[in-house]
């Protein structure tokens, strides 16, 4: 696998996907989420043909329920791709952290993807990567602004564009709700500095999972700078959960094949 051309700002990339989910509303319990098909393909294709034009480092897919089917598929489609297991679904930071022992020794940043996404671009990523360098931060969310932001997790910047925290939604302040942007759920960490925050995060929460956004809490304690880039193409970072908003993503697909 080609590593990402370097020059002074930029460091080795490893891109982890998190493809483990059930995909409960997709009303099929013997297939994995990602596994669905848009235009012949499942969805994890498009994500992992993604991180191969980003020239990562390393790929990885953590995979969890129906793994089998998704590691076979995996093991055609794209041969150089790594796999994680996460044998119990508890949280997308207990998902990270099963990557763990196979970055142990990589020194660059981390890109996380989810393979539930299959719109994401390469040149929306780029321009992610870029943002996180050009800032110098430590981690760098991709967010977006929502006409109606209602049940997503909202961004909170300082003066110097900067994240000071996210606030979800069921917790957030009147003031906080008229924040339209949002948090997509694709970061970009630096390596080391995720891993020692995901020894910090506690399932104490209403599902008794480990959430990866907890491991802000840890950045912002350490001082650790936190960007973020917002995306404008709203439907890039659409996530499928039902058989609706698969026939969405097929119809964007076919747009752009058109255009």
């Amino acid at each position: 696998m080609q590593t990402r051309k370097s020059d002074e700002n930029q460091r080795p990339l490893a891109v982890v996907i998190m493809a483990a989910g059930k995909g409960t509303r997709m009303k099929d319990p013997s297939k994995a989420k990602v596994m669905y098909e848009v235009l012949g393909k499942p969805m994890i294709h498009y994500v992992v043909d993604l991180a191969m034009m980003l020239n990562a480092s390393r790929v990885i897919s953590i995979v969890g329920y129906q793994r089998d089917a998704v590691i076979q598929y995996l093991q055609k489609s794209h041969p150089n791709v790594e796999i994680a297991v996460q044998a119990e679904q508890l949280g997308t930071g207990h998902a990270i952290i099963q990557t763990k022992t196979t970055l142990e020794n990589f020194d660059g940043d981390v890109a996380i993807l989810s393979g539930d996404v299959p719109l994401l671009t390469v040149g929306s990523m780029h321009r992610l990567i870029e943002h996180h360098f050009k800032t110098e931060a430590s981690a760098t969310i991709l967010t977006a602004e929502f006409q109606d932001p209602t049940g997503y997790g909202r961004i909170m910047r300082n003066e110097d564009g900067s994240v000071k925290k996210i606030v979800e939604h069921k917790d957030a302040t009147d003031e906080e709700r008229f924040v339209k942007e949002i948090n997509s759920g694709i970061y970009i960490f630096n390596r080391q500095k995720l891993f020692d925050a995901l020894q910090h995060i506690t399932p104490q929460n209403a599902q008794n999972e480990y959430y990866l956004t907890d491991v802000f809490g840890h950045f912002w304690a350490q001082r650790w700078k936190v960007s973020a880039l917002k995306i404008n193409q709203l439907e890039e970072i659409m996530g499928v959960n039902t058989v609706q908003q698969l026939e969405e993503v097929k119809q964007v697909l076919l747009t752009r094949k058109q255009n």
